[in-house]
């Protein structure tokens, strides 16, 4: 059986940074699958990935092969590669509980200045222990059903060993030295960063945090990571995606999967 030849961007990225946070990827031919041991209630850590959609009435199939491969897991996540879609191709899981998505996989091979950059923001680096605190109260902020506090520890911990280990950068946008706003932006490949949680506090939400930050990690990826490419992957139905074409980021793919919290 040949090896999955992963095509979609937004996976091969998000492959390759998951890899660099210790995540073991294993060949089973018709699929995927993808281990995160130091963190096994990260839905999108631990997932089965589908080289094609899934055949219609298959969906309870791909279940118990997801139960079977991760024993005890209350979570199930299955990505299906591609480029192109949209939720009727995942109709097999959405018919066994699973929540369907369409993400769109945007890229950039340059950019410019958002329209209203934040004028006062300090944007800056995460480098001490206080920054990277702050990172896990903002992450939670907002988004406690997604985001636990020993969640986002273990999260931000992996972002601060691949910064610490040279592989990229954590932003941060403060405002009277608070953290509002923060993105990572990672090496994924040759010539390609990828972006990595874009977040901004929702008492900062549309002061421009946002487009500064992604301007500024867009243009210290491509003038000092050797970036050629610039991949993010985001919410088609989100106001922030407006954020990432107003610099320059165009919608090039579509990111498949559906998921659901238990069992």
């Amino acid at each position: 059986m040949a090896p999955v030849d992963v095509r979609s961007l937004g996976y091969r990225t998000d492959l390759a940074l998951l890899q660099l946070d210790g995540s073991v990827v294993e060949d089973r031919g018709t699929h995927l699958v993808v281990r995160t041991p130091a963190n096994p209630s990260f839905h999108w850590g631990n997932f089965l990935l589908l080289a094609t959609p899934p055949q219609p009435g298959s969906g309870r199939f791909w279940l118990e092969r997801f139960e079977q491969e991760f024993p005890g897991l209350q979570h199930r996540a299955l990505g299906v590669d591609g480029t192109t879609g949209s939720t009727d191709d995942l109709a097999a899981l959405a018919e066994v509980g699973l929540e369907a998505d369409a993400s769109s996989v945007m890229t950039a091979t340059s950019v410019h200045a958002p329209p209203h950059p934040h004028p006062t923001a300090v944007v800056r680096p995460l480098v001490s222990d206080d920054d990277w605190a702050q990172q896990v109260a903002l992450a939670v902020a907002g988004e406690p059903e997604h985001y636990s506090e020993e969640f986002a520890t273990s999260r931000a911990a992996a972002h601060r060993r691949n910064v610490e280990t040279g592989h990229g950068q954590w932003f941060g946008a403060f405002l009277d030295g608070r953290l509002s706003s923060s993105l990572g932006i990672f090496t994924a490949g040759e010539g390609l960063a990828r972006f990595q949680e874009v977040k901004t506090h929702p008492e900062a939400r549309g002061q421009g945090l946002a487009g500064t930050l992604v301007h500024a990690a867009s243009r210290h990826a491509l003038d000092e990571m050797g970036a050629r490419t610039l991949v993010m992957v985001a919410d088609p139905g989100y106001l922030a995606i407006r954020v990432y074409r107003s610099v320059g980021f165009a919608d090039t793919e579509t990111q498949l999967g559906a998921d659901r919290a238990r069992a």
